[in-house]
């Protein structure tokens, strides 16, 4: 007797697809990630529920890998500075001085401005050593040095 390939051998399923536009076993691109489905559908009686219980299924994996990868880019975010340390405080008291003495010299208040820049150059440089961060303390100095020499040149 030949075998009818729509009647299932041994408990398998014959399956069609369910886009015929769709190869089987196509792979859906959705940003960055590859999801491999197979949107098939058995041979015979399958409910409208059964096909969207799968589809809800695959976009629940997209999903769940969608929010491991952001939770993982959200851990790659996260401040590496320490907090509540003595160059914690330094940094944030430069910070203010910094911008407190650039809005003072834009104000007018060149000398009271420039004071407060040095001031905050000095803390940032503490900062740099305390972080063996040259970059910091290269910035800091070059830019104190120019506002000292007009800060100096103001009293000429």
């Amino acid at each position: 007797m030949a075998h009818n390939p729509a009647v299932p051998l041994n408990d398998e399923v014959t399956y069609i697809e369910e886009n015929p536009h769709q190869p089987l076993g196509a792979t859906i691109r959705s940003g960055h990630l590859a999801i491999e489905a197979e949107l098939h559908q058995p041979v015979g009686p399958t409910s409208k529920a059964g096909r969207l219980a799968m589809e809800l299924a695959i976009e629940k994996k997209r999903l769940t890998d969608e929010l491991k990868e952001l939770q993982a880019e959200n851990d790659d975010l996260k401040s590496t500075t320490p907090t509540g340390t003595i160059d914690w405080y330094v940094k944030w008291v430069a910070t203010v001085l910094s911008v407190s003495g650039i809005f003072l010299m834009s104000a007018g208040f060149v000398v009271q401005g420039q004071i407060a820049y040095i001031l905050s150059a000095v803390g940032w440089v503490f900062v740099g050593m305390q972080w063996s961060d040259r970059a910091i303390m290269i910035g800091s100095s070059i830019s104190a040095t120019a506002v000292m020499m007009n800060f100096v040149n103001s009293f000429q």
